[in-house]
């Protein structure tokens, strides 16, 4: 297996949680940069990235960077990268661009130089002057910052977000790669208790059921590489082996999701049911006022409404106080919030811990978290086999 380097893209904000996540993986050398993060690897990795990485948007092939202020020094470093090693003979290769502060800065230019540049390659390889571009996708983009070039062609297909088992979706839905990123950002643990209050059609839920079960969340999809005759089917195989033996679908788990739209849990116990996980989320026609629990210590991890996309702001700011009472209620619980008001301490009742600016679309938004106590630990029995064997530690393996 040849070395290469992998670029696992992230929304900004959870760079670092990606970058966790890939260590998780076992991988390291890892450059955290703005919307990314790149790592060395083989092509088995390209299979692994995919199907393991949670809060990753999506997982690039770097094929090559470097600096160009001119069109012809953009075609000739781009017709001198090997190309020929993952594009075959009947390669379709569309080619996207962006440009941010650099002196080529007409995308559409850059895009035709680049696929003009690739072609011109692939006629002294092959010996062709035409192709007809039938066979497997290879999406190429060209994204130049500060006139720094980097080719990048897309492994995943569909964005890394698409678990595939979501066929439906309701108003202004959270995507799957944030909910997994604010779940690992609470320090939630399988053990403890987990509610989210608004929980539409169970995104956060089914994603923390994910999590505690150390189920690869890539393994009801397909991704783009797996048609790429440059990887073997038996490095897809080991992959998908190696998620099935250290998936845990038997772990006890306390994970509730309540809202008051009807249609919306009628799509989140849909979604579970897909997803296989509808025996261990209990879903209930609620308001948050009427959230209780019976456990001692939990987490509440929420994506209330807003008040830009969906009711008013008072209604809104009504909630939050109703999100408030019901959380002091809850003495000994965090309470983990995704909002875009600037000053929830003054409806939750209390001043937040920690606050990390994220991002939903392009909406800048803030996850505020109000911690509870840490619960008394049990001593550990001396059983040696009680100890973890497993190969891929669990992301939830973490301080409550």
């Amino acid at each position: 297996m040849a070395k290469i380097e992998l670029i696992a893209t992230a929304a900004f904000g959870l760079e670092a949680i990606v970058a966790r996540e890939l260590k998780n993986l076992g991988y390291d050398n890892l450059t955290v940069e703005n919307g990314k993060v790149t790592f060395p690897t083989d092509e088995l990795g390209i299979c692994r990235a995919n199907l393991w990485l949670r809060s990753s948007d999506r997982v690039l092939l770097k094929m090559g960077s470097f600096k160009a202020r001119t069109f012809e020094e953009l075609f000739q470093q781009t017709k001198a990268l090997p190309w020929e090693e993952w594009l075959p003979e009947d390669a379709n290769f569309p080619v996207q661009g962006k440009s941010i502060k650099s002196q080529l800065f007409s995308v559409s230019d850059c895009q035709a130089i680049v696929k003009k540049a690739i072609v011109e390659r692939l006629k002294e390889t092959y010996g062709r002057s035409w192709f007809e571009e039938s066979g497997s996708r290879y999406q190429i983009e060209v994204a130049l910052l500060n006139d720094i070039v980097t080719l990048t062609i897309d492994t995943s297909g569909l964005g890394l977000h698409k678990r595939g088992y979501r066929q439906l979706a309701g108003q202004a839905p959270l995507k799957e790669t944030l909910a997994a990123a604010m779940i690992q950002l609470s320090h939630w643990h399988k053990d403890r208790a987990l509610i989210d209050p608004f929980c539409g059609t169970g995104t956060i839920p089914i994603e923390a059921a994910f999590i505690a079960q150390n189920r690869a969340p890539g393994l009801k999809r397909s991704f783009a590489a797996e048609k790429w005759p440059r990887i073997p089917k038996a490095y897809w195989q080991e992959a998908w082996q190696e998620a099935l033996d250290l998936w845990n679908p038997n772990v006890p788990l306390h994970i509730y999701g309540s809202d008051i739209d009807p249609n919306a849990l009628s799509l989140a116990r849909t979604h579970a049911l897909e997803a296989g996980v509808e025996d261990v989320i209990h879903f209930q026609r609620l308001p948050v006022a009427d959230v209780r629990s019976r456990f001692k210590y939990g987490h509440m991890i929420a994506n209330p409404p807003y008040g830009e996309r969906i009711g008013d702001l008072t209604e809104v700011e009504g909630l939050y106080t109703e999100l408030g009472t019901t959380f002091n209620r809850l003495e000994n619980w965090s309470l983990h919030m995704l909002t875009t008001h600037q000053f929830p301490e003054r409806l939750i009742g209390r001043r937040w811990d920690k606050s990390r600016k994220l991002y939903t679309g392009r909406l800048e938004c803030h996850y505020f978290q109000f911690f509870g106590p840490r619960p008394p630990r049990e001593p550990f029995p001396n059983d040696p086999n009680k100890t973890n064997n497993s190969s891929l530690p669990s992301t939830t393996d973490q301080p409550n």
